[in-house]
């Protein structure tokens, strides 16, 4: 992995996870807010921000603001620079099937997860497993065929 990007609001669980992906000698940007990020969003968009784009971004589901970690997903989704992030979402709180089901699909989530996390190792793998299998459907749509072009198209 090369780069992360984590958006949380509790210091522990954020001091934790910085630490933890320092430890794994992984760089990264960190907010405590869905408008920090954003924001960051639309400045590396522009060409203001600097570095390896992260290959995964962890989102805390509620955050203070107006801006939630499912809106800072789907704004990557949406970003022609960020749109291949592997996406975890993190949360606290107890939810409803219906309520996962939505905040993955906002956020175009690949995975969600409560806490308390899991522990060291078993958070590493989750984070290998996202990242790897988001690489991989990469890979199959960069080597699938370009659809033919239909012979009413080329009459245009």
């Amino acid at each position: 992995m090369s780069k992360w990007m984590l958006v949380e609001d509790e210091p522990d669980i954020y001091e934790l996870l910085i630490a933890m992906f320092e430890m794994w000698g992984i760089e990264g940007v960190a907010f405590v807010d869905g408008e920090e990020a954003t924001a960051w969003i639309e400045d590396a968009e522009q060409g203001h921000v600097i570095g390896e784009t992260p290959e995964l971004a962890l989102l805390d589901i509620r955050l203070p603001g107006a801006v939630s970690g499912p809106m800072v997903g789907e704004r990557l989704r949406k970003s022609p620079l960020f749109k291949d992030v592997g996406i975890v979402l993190i949360t606290a709180y107890k939810l409803s099937v219906e309520e996962e089901k939505a905040v993955i699909a906002q956020a175009g989530a690949d995975k969600l997860i409560y806490k308390p996390l899991p522990r060291f190792n078993e958070l590493k793998k989750l984070i290998e497993e996202v990242i790897a299998a988001r690489r991989k459907r990469l890979e199959a749509a960069a080597a699938a065929p370009a659809p033919a072009e239909k012979p009413e198209d080329s009459q245009k």
